[in-house]
């Protein structure tokens, strides 16, 4: 049945393989994977220096020696007597008031007078008049007549005032005044009488530097340390579909005993995984794999959950330590949300059945 539906899938695929991206011309009853062309590492040795190469040093201090010497305490200066200034009074006249101009205003005078302002202009109009007596027609419009009447212009008179003089001024002349003030000058200035102050000195004792502190040196070389590194030597990324055995892209079991709550590999799950998965790894290259790890239904989901993920991340990160590349590799973590049986939360079930679903499996994926 399994073969008849690999069929009916690769007839499908060699009909629209270009437009999915499906492999060319498969075989029926094959199976296949697209598999990325991996970076290529090549392993080298680098010195990497420690410590730098410095200078040790060994100080000496410095020697000194007393002296006395005379020094100046108090400079040499001047001491200045001030002679003060002679005053004398002296009269000044000033104008206290400049002269000046009054000026008197004259109002300006009006007449009355009187305007004429035309306030409606002449004008005429048509008007109907009333139907002639004699008129023959039953209809009395037909013996009416019109006439042009015209009518007189309309004024009025507006008083006004008039001007007979316009406002003016007179002047009058204001007198200057004028007063004195008296003021002080300097008929002698001040001055000042000079007289030196000798300088004065001491003796004193102070310290002086016969030789200064100095320093040997020693050079105390470099450390280095060799440190392996991978360098990449050939870029991957190409994708290529691979056939492969159609078991390996089903789940198929890896028989490692956990400890109870535990993710750490034993010597005997790390002897499982050489066995098993590198073989898989190294005959597939460029195939991508992933690391399914599940729980029974016993204890809370999240914790089920953390301790799937942390289980199945440290196969990936064992064979990551085997020089596996990381791109190749996916660590799935799905608790107990894909029971084999029926033992899920509330169900009784035996020990046997509860170890079922406690199971790390792998595949081979699609890059």
């Amino acid at each position: 049945m399994k073969n008849r539906f690999l069929l009916v899938l690769l007839a499908i695929a060699g009909i629209s393989a270009q437009a999915q991206d499906l492999p060319a011309n498969p075989e029926p009853g094959k199976c296949y994977v697209r598999c990325t062309t991996p970076d290529v590492y090549e392993n080298q040795t680098v010195q990497v220096q420690i410590t730098p190469e410095y200078r040790k040093l060994k100080t000496y201090p410095a020697t000194f020696e007393t002296v006395t010497e005379k020094v100046l305490v108090k400079e040499e200066s001047k001491k200045l007597t001030v002679i003060p200034a002679k005053y004398k009074t002296e009269t000044v006249t000033f104008i206290k008031k400049q002269k000046a101009s009054a000026l008197k205003v004259i109002p300006a005078k009006f007449g009355t007078g009187a305007e004429t302002v035309e306030i409606k202009p002449a004008y005429a109009q048509w008007e109907l008049g009333s139907p002639a007596p004699d008129c023959a027609s039953s209809n009395p419009d037909d013996c009416r007549y019109w006439c042009y009447k015209g009518y007189p212009a309309e004024f009025t008179t507006v008083p006004i005032k008039t001007l007979s003089s316009d406002a003016s001024t007179t002047s009058n002349a204001l007198a200057e005044k004028s007063s004195t003030y008296t003021k002080r000058v300097v008929s002698e200035p001040a001055r000042t009488v000079e007289a030196v102050i000798p300088a004065e000195y001491a003796t004193i004792t102070k310290t002086v530097m016969v030789k200064d502190a100095y320093s040997e040196e020693v050079v105390v070389p470099a450390t280095f340390k060799t440190v392996s590194k991978e360098v990449l030597t050939q870029k991957g990324g190409l994708t290529t579909w691979k056939e492969v055995e159609c078991s390996l892209v089903e789940y198929s079991a890896l028989p490692i005993n956990w400890n109870t709550g535990s993710s750490t590999l034993t010597s005997q799950a790390k002897s499982i995984i050489d066995t098993r998965l590198m073989p898989v790894l190294a005959s597939n290259p460029g195939a991508k794999m992933e690391i399914a790890s599940h729980t029974d239904a016993r204890g809370s989901k999240s914790s089920n959950k953390s301790l799937s993920e942390r289980r199945a991340q440290s196969v990936v990160t064992y064979l990551l330590s085997k020089g596996v590349n990381g791109s190749r590799l996916v660590a799935n973590g799905y608790g107990e949300n894909r029971l084999k049986n029926r033992c899920a939360d509330g169900v009784s079930c035996t020990e046997r059945q509860h170890a079922a679903n406690r199971r790390t499996e792998f595949r081979l994926i699609n890059n």
